[in-house]
């Protein structure tokens, strides 16, 4: 907890100073900054010389003693060495904001315990840490960043594992404007990279693991962030953190911050791209020249979209636990996008607003609520893309599936799969039945899924497949399941026996063979 603490107060460093209000740097202004800087903390750490404040020239020089939190910590659960003071400077602007920047390292060593005795030892090294910003006391963060380390290296080891992992460098970049909406919210722009990446993972249940790239590139957006409210809420939660239980007043003063802070952003979207990813093991290696993830977030509070992602170009993999008859169905390339639409968090805001934080059915109340995200019970989760890409096969998918979220039962499904050169796939699969037969069943499968399809004017084979919440299939407008009967959930009796049906539900025939 008293880590927590000082954690947030580090964050919000000058988070009280409301303005510069003068460029002149004495010590009355240094001892006010501290003052400001220490308030939030325990009594304790606040006199310990956690924080000292210096007047340096033009501005000011904050330094953090980080060992003055471990003087109360039991040095056999918890030892770390090297742990130096790290400053920064801070410099009043007439605008009111402060130009921080600071340039740190970092090597330290130690060791710790779990509650089973347990015991883990560590290491941390930063060559240089070096960073600047402008930091605006009204919403207590950083408007604009820029920030470098070098030569990051961490260990950890135990007497059944150890792990290394280290990056060659890092940049990260921040930048802030209004929201076009106005009403205080900040849109904010976070990018950067690391490369050289290397993690080692040996330990006595596995083989070695090496995962390696050559570069980790990120890009995220949030707009609309209700900043101040955030910063509003953390202040009230550090004020209150040793209370068991909120008076009303407070209560309803903590719905009234929240209230402001709804929603929490209109938009967020988050990239992350890997170059030349390799992961190798004693039993082969295996990568992808990129591999890529995204995660966004859009739309109005009561119908907001989430959506998910992942792909992977020129994958590769070269272990003899792949036969080489069947290399040629790895996957050179995947793309994976799924999406949930319409969720109300507008309807789930109001809801939270009437929650009473001091009911101990809060938690249990508080998952009920969590279900009215989705309007009516209803759930929808979208594909806009799955495709997968080989020397033998091309596919791509796009569909939806509509259900609730109180049963399994009540669904439905709308898809579209599309294939080129399936001739050439049903071609390699028979190939490989010659040295296995049980996969002579898989061609005659995909031959007879081959005579529902359509032929696009691409030459690319569609079926466009429709399942419905009575159970009823249909592929290319021709029907080959019927409704479910009232009856198809029970459990037939040992005796009973079910009839292949005869009827619509039967297969055609396939039209094309090889």
């Amino acid at each position: 907890m008293r880590l927590k603490l000082v954690t947030a107060t580090s964050l919000l460093a000058l988070c009280l100073v409301t303005t510069a209000q003068s460029v002149e740097i004495n010590q009355a202004g240094a001892d006010a900054l501290k003052g400001t800087l220490t308030k939030l903390l325990p009594e304790d750490l606040a006199k310990n010389g956690l924080i000292t404040v210096n007047p340096a020239g033009t501005r000011y020089e904050i330094i953090y003693d980080l060992a003055k939190l471990l003087t109360k910590v039991d040095p056999a659960t918890f030892t770390i060495n090297g742990l130096a003071p790290w400053s920064m400077f801070a410099t009043p602007t007439d605008s009111g904001f402060w130009n921080i920047e600071g340039d740190n390292k970092l090597n330290v060593s130690g060791h710790f315990k779990d509650k089973d005795q347990k015991r883990t030892d560590f290491t941390y090294s930063i060559a240089s840490l070096a960073y600047n910003g402008v930091f605006d006391p009204a919403i207590s963060y950083l408007r604009a960043s820029d920030a470098t380390a070098k030569d990051i290296n961490l260990t950890s080891k135990t007497d059944t594992e150890e792990v290394n992992v280290s990056f060659g460098g890092m940049k990260h970049t921040l930048n802030s404007t209004d929201s076009a909406g106005g009403n205080g919210r900040i849109d904010f722009v976070i990018g950067g990279s690391m490369s050289t990446f290397l993690e080692q993972v040996s330990a006595q249940q596995m083989p070695p693991v090496e995962v390696r790239a050559d570069a980790i590139n990120f890009e995220g957006k949030v707009n609309g962030l209700p900043a101040k409210q955030i910063r509003d809420t953390i202040f009230f939660v550090l004020d209150h953190i040793h209370e068991d239980k909120l008076s009303p007043e407070n209560s309803d003063k903590l719905k009234g911050i929240l209230r402001e802070a709804f929603p929490l952003l209109t938009s967020f979207n988050e990239t992350i791209g890997v170059n030349n990813l390799t992961v190798s093991t004693e039993m082969g290696k295996g990568g992808a020249k990129a591999f890529g993830y995204n995660l966004a977030m859009d739309g109005p509070s009561n119908a907001m979209r989430f959506g998910f992602g992942m792909n992977a170009q020129e994958i590769s993999l070269d272990t003899p636990l792949m036969p080489a008859n069947y290399s040629a169905f790895m996957p050179t390339s995947f793309d994976l996008q799924l999406a949930v639409p319409n969720l109300d968090f507008a309807t789930f805001g109001d809801a939270f607003m009437k929650l009473d934080f001091n009911d101990k059915e809060a938690e249990k109340r508080g998952e009920e609520m969590s279900k009215q995200l989705f309007r009516d019970g209803r759930l929808t989760v979208e594909f806009p893309k799955i495709s997968a890409k080989s020397d033998v096969y091309d596919v791509d998918m796009t569909g939806k599936i509509e259900g609730r979220v109180d049963t399994e039962k009540d669904y439905s499904m709308e898809a579209t799969i599309l294939a080129r050169d399936l001739d050439k796939t049903i071609a390699a699969v028979q190939e490989l039945a010659k040295t296995d037969p049980d996969l002579n069943q898989v061609s005659f499968g995909i031959m007879m899924v081959k005579g529902f399809a359509k032929t696009d004017a691409d030459g690319r084979s569609r079926w466009d497949i429709s399942v419905s919440r009575d159970g009823s299939v249909a592929v290319n407008g021709q029907q080959i399941k019927g409704p479910d009967g009232p009856d198809q959930d029970e459990e037939l009796e040992p005796d009973q026996e079910q009839e292949p049906d005869q009827g619509q539900d039967a297969v055609p025939a396939p039209t094309q063979q090889p």
